[in-house]
């Protein structure tokens, strides 16, 4: 129990490590599918355990090479990193489901990047300093990048080499303030900072103020807020069906980063800093949201709409977590699954979708139909239901009582309600097009399509409904769960009890 906290990072990187060795081509597929299997077993395995450790308020601090915090590199488990640890896990076993199906074979090294990046998103929800949270972030980007641009071409190479280029700037910015941070507080454990920033001279105020504006950048361009949002919709609309579902966290890890850092080095025990920039996520969230839901009504193709629909719940997640209350955050954090596993899910409808009507792929401006298109149908109505926000499934619980949390501020029940509105009349409008209204003549034109063998779909299938599945139960268990999102929040909002115990562990071995 003791090395807990570093098995979500040490497994995957072995695992990918063997995957590396088993690519040979006298071994075939199954012994990387194996290893993929067994990693994700042990993963999810270790998260379980995780959040059942986390559940009590106990944040775990782990100290790599027994260095005390303020020197070396240390991991901690609170409640928020233990469930998205967890998050990850779920939503990885559905993606790897679903690349078992063939598209793995089609991308060199695809189990090795998969596992790097599930490194790269345990260690970044896990790290307990900065310069580790940018080191796990280059680690998931560099899987990511793989990922992408593995078997693709045209235009899927454009759109890579785009999210490419923003990351790397993005980096940039980040190293940068990274050395400012630095030079000015002489650590960057985020517990120590935090209480080095509350005594900062006053003639440090300015810069330290420079570099928290820097990674303000860095981080709401990960998340993709507005105007930094421009690189994502290309980007998820052209990735592979599995690799875009697995991507539907990567806004997230940017999201968990603003909130993290936020309100544990700037809140309210900051002094003169407390609360830096934080009211300008409010305005900046409504527009995203605002331009996403116009997006949402704009797409043409069924992956272009879940693209943008990964927008608009990023953008409802800025807006729940800047109001920073526990009530708003708790209901956040209980959206953030959701919105996780129903985008997820979206994509691979999508793909289902394209592979069936052959030439005319997603696009829901043509009138043929979808071959088979009982189960399909069946499936995007649920994911429509829950995206839309409507009764009774998650979507409709997480936006509620976010509704409930904001009572009073009727604009921002306006912009959540309108956004809802778009979303369903767009997500209707697909449905629609796709699986409803179709021309009599149409039906005798449906090309056959290039759907995969017999045992393929039902993988695709299987992993498709374990991610709304995954909807279904957060709904039946939604008082649990939810009892568990707002302990998160209090304990996000009150982070003095995290510095404390992460500033008192001291190594077992060293002096401190």
């Amino acid at each position: 129990m003791n090395h807990l906290p570093l098995l979500p990072v040490v497994v995957p990187l072995f695992a990918a490590a063997l995957a590396l060795f088993a690519e040979h081509r006298r071994f075939g597929m199954v012994p990387q599918r194996v290893i993929a299997g067994l990693s994700l077993a042990v993963q999810l395995g270790v998260a379980i355990c995780l959040l059942r450790a986390a559940a009590d308020g106990t944040v775990l601090v782990y100290l790599l090479g027994d260095w005390p915090a303020r020197l070396g590199i240390s991991l901690m488990v609170d409640r928020l990193s233990a469930m998205l640890v967890l998050v990850s896990a779920l939503l990885a076993v559905a993606c790897l489901l679903h690349a078992g199906a063939g598209w793995d074979r089609r991308a060199p090294h695809f189990h090795a990047f998969f596992q790097v990046q599930l490194m790269g998103l345990n260690g970044a929800f896990l790290t307990g300093d900065l310069f580790n949270l940018f080191v796990f972030f280059e680690v998931l980007l560099i899987a990511s990048y793989g990922l992408m641009l593995s078997g693709g071409r045209g235009d899927r190479m454009r759109a890579g080499f785009h999210y490419v280029s923003v990351n790397i700037a993005a980096s940039t910015l980040f190293l940068m303030a990274l050395g400012l941070l630095y030079g000015l507080l002489g650590s960057l454990n985020m517990a120590e900072m935090s209480a080095r920033i509350a005594q900062a001279p006053t003639t440090d105020l300015a810069l330290i103020q420079a570099a928290a504006g820097l990674l303000l950048l860095v981080f709401c361009t990960k998340a993709a807020l507005l105007p930094m949002y421009l690189w994502l919709p290309q980007t998820y609309a052209h990735a592979p069906a599995a690799v875009a579902a697995l991507f539907a966290i990567m806004t997230k890890v940017g999201l968990y980063a603003v909130l993290r850092v936020g309100l544990l080095l700037f809140g309210a025990s900051a002094g003169a800093l407390a609360g830096f920039a934080w009211d300008w996520l409010l305005p900046a969230g409504v527009l995203t949201l605002a331009l996403a839901s116009l997006g949402v009504m704009a797409a043409v193709r069924l992956r272009a709409l879940a693209a943008y629909l990964v927008l608009v719940s990023a953008a409802t997640l800025f807006i729940a977590f800047s109001l920073a209350r526990e009530g708003t955050i708790g209901a956040g954090l209980y959206y953030l699954a959701h919105s996780t596993f129903a985008g997820a899910s979206l994509f691979l409808i999508a793909d289902l979708v394209r592979r069936r009507r052959g030439a005319d792929g997603d696009r829901g401006d043509r009138g043929l139909p979808v071959p088979a298109k009982t189960l399909p149908g069946l499936m995007f109505l649920i994911a429509a239901v829950s995206l839309a926000g409507l009764p009774p499934l998650s979507g409709f619980i997480g936006k509620l009582l976010l509704l409930m949390a904001t009572t009073g501020q009727r604009w921002v029940w306006a912009v959540l309600l309108a956004s809802s509105f778009l979303v369903l009349v767009g997500m209707a409008r697909a449905g629609t097009r796709l699986f409803w209204r179709v021309p009599d003549d149409a039906v005798a034109a449906t090309p056959a399509g290039n759907a995969p063998p017999a045992p393929a779909r039902r993988l695709e299938t299987a992993a498709t409904v374990l991610l709304l599945a995954y909807g279904v139960a957060m709904a039946l268990a939604a008082a649990p769960i939810l009892d568990y999102t707002r302990a998160a929040a209090a304990q996000l909002l009150a982070p003095d009890a995290y510095v404390e115990q992460v500033r008192a562990q001291s190594p077992a071995m060293r002096a401190p």
